[in-house]
């Protein structure tokens, strides 16, 4: 009997340019995962992580390392075919492991066929897939809509002599989801994945697939002082660019289509601007299919590393969901942002942050590495392969490469991720941070998390529990941040240390030590009092 998605421990997100090399190319491939699912989830020794998410596979001229789509129905050769995928999905399955891949609404490649006919005439069949618009009469863009990646989002093309709409790179030109044809298109490709036994999809960027159909201008944002028009995305309040009327009609026939099919589940890649105060929009961007769609907090990756932060996370966004019916789902880092131990200080805050976010409630995700506390590679500007940056005009920027380097499987050369040289410099870090030493660590970053992820297995409460956050004023204590979990008759605090030295501090009851990142040094003492070290971490359990 496979497992339900309401029972499954956690997401790992692979890369699969970097995961495993099987064919010695200096690429990772779909075969290179086939052969790692063992150490993703078979038996006590592996991750115990039960279900993986793919960032995109499909062909691509990889502009924006395959976020421009040419095929939504097929896998890019440097990954494989589809029947690997589909020998991949029925190995995952074997062992229990769902398997996510990742949704691309918003926009396809400039190369995709529906593009390439759009682009040809105004009145062929793809002519309105897409945004055009004629310029205004002074030959300049229809509006002062900007890019993410910098300028604006209009590209002119001399062919048809209009500009069309690109919130991405000029590469990524945006659908037109007004019109109904792209609407069932894109129907098509969720019935084609989930015929091959896809268990969900994460939707990316899916907040720009309605837009004001007026085209109105975006007012300037408040930050924005220069004299000049503005260029940069942040420079305006994106007002009429995305969240348009028709955004939750549109979703909740996506959600439709996955819940027909049984046990599977939609995640959106968005957040109300970080906004939890409007719980109306929260809910109705989240809400629109319980059973299938799952709230993604994306605050973890902006996060800082203190406990009154962490608190904000964690409160505000339980405060907004239903626990009854929706399951959260945490995230601190992936392949946009920079991996936790670059971007909290290093391994003993890393740490921190795998024990929070492994003990708060629905489903974590696991960025591929993270589990052995990988760090940024060092990329030289020369080695630059997420050529998107070179759009910011930014020559001193290596762009999200660095989070990207391959996986450190064990300390040789290449870190035992190809025979060959990678795609990316493999970090020099490998000869300590890597799979195979970290294995035999009792105190290892790897073997945290394995311990982790098998409490989440043995004690419900930790996974299923309800969530209250211990106010600094029960403990006493600004640097720690206190949460409590309670499931029937018992209940479980989670104490962590944000501050580099030793801590004392109150806790509202007396337990056990159930697991820490520092257990050799733990301190219980009388009268409810606990003293642990900087940096320290500690499950509490009560009635157990």
């Amino acid at each position: 009997m496979s497992k339900k998605w309401r029972d499954v421990n956690g997401f790992y997100q692979i890369y699969p340019r970097s995961f495993m090399d099987s064919n010695g190319d200096g690429v990772g491939d779909l075969r290179g995962v086939i052969d790692k699912l063992d150490y993703i989830k078979s038996g006590d020794k592996s991750l115990g992580i039960d279900a993986i998410w793919f960032s995109p596979f499909y062909p691509s001229p990889q502009a924006d390392m395959g976020y421009d789509v040419a095929d939504y129905c097929d896998i890019d050769p440097i990954f494989g075919s589809l029947d690997d995928f589909k020998e991949l999905v029925e190995k995952a399955h074997a062992r229990d492991i769902k398997v996510m891949v990742d949704f691309v609404p918003n926009h396809t490649s400039n190369q995709h066929p529906w593009f390439l006919e759009s682009q040809s005439s105004k009145d062929n069949d793809k002519n309105d897939f897409y945004v055009w618009r004629d310029a205004k009469p002074d030959g300049s863009e229809p509006n002062n809509w900007l890019s993410i990646f910098g300028g604006s989002a209009w590209q002119w093309h001399e062919g048809r002599q209009q500009y069309y709409l690109h919130t991405f790179l000029k590469e990524q030109p945006d659908l037109n989801w007004d019109n109904p044809e792209v609407c069932r298109e894109m129907h098509d490709v969720l019935h084609f994945w989930l015929d091959l036994g896809v268990d969900g999809f994460r939707a990316d960027a899916v907040r720009w697939i309605s837009k004001d159909p007026e085209l109105r201008d975006d007012p300037v944002a408040e930050r924005y002082k220069g004299k000049k028009p503005p260029t940069k995305f942040d420079d305006l309040q994106h007002k009429y660019s995305r969240f348009w009327d028709n955004l939750f009609p549109y979703l909740r026939e996506l959600t439709d289509i996955v819940a027909s099919y049984p046990d599977r589940i939609m995640i959106f890649e968005d957040y109300p601007d970080g906004n939890y105060s409007t719980s109306e929009q929260y809910l109705g961007f989240y809400g629109v299919n319980p059973k299938v769609s799952m709230p993604f907090n994306f605050e973890g990756l902006h996060a800082k590393f203190n406990a009154e932060s962490m608190s904000t996370i964690v409160n505000e966004f339980q405060g907004m969901i239903n626990p009854d019916v929706h399951t959260p789902v945490y995230c601190f880092s992936n392949h946009d942002q920079s991996r936790i131990v670059t971007r909290f200080g290093g391994e003993k805050q890393a740490r921190l942050i795998a024990l929070m976010q492994l003990t708060l409630p629905g489903l974590p995700v696991v960025y591929y590495g993270d589990e052995i506390g990988m760090s940024n590679g060092p990329v030289r500007f020369e080695e630059i392969q997420d050529k998107s940056v070179f759009s910011h005009g930014n020559d001193e920027s290596v762009g999200r490469d660095p989070e990207r380097t391959p996986m450190q499987w064990d300390d040789t050369r290449f870190a035992g991720f190809s025979e060959v040289k990678p795609w990316l410099p493999v970090n020099k870090n490998r000869t300590f941070v890597n799979v195979s030493s970290e294995k035999s660590s009792p105190m290892s970053m790897l073997n945290l998390h394995r311990a982790l992820l098998r409490l989440r297995q043995e004690f419900p409460i930790i996974k299923n529990g309800t969530l209250s956050v211990v106010s600094n004023t029960d403990t006493g204590n600004g640097f720690i941040l206190g949460i409590k979990r309670e499931l029937g008759r018992e209940c479980a605090y989670i104490f962590i240390n944000f501050a580099d030295a030793p801590q004392s501090f109150s806790i509202p009851e007396n337990g056990r030590i159930l697991a820490s990142t520092h257990p050799q040094y733990l301190l219980l003492g009388k009268d409810r009092q606990m003293t642990i070290p900087g940096y320290c971490g500690v499950i509490l359990i009560v009635g157990s």
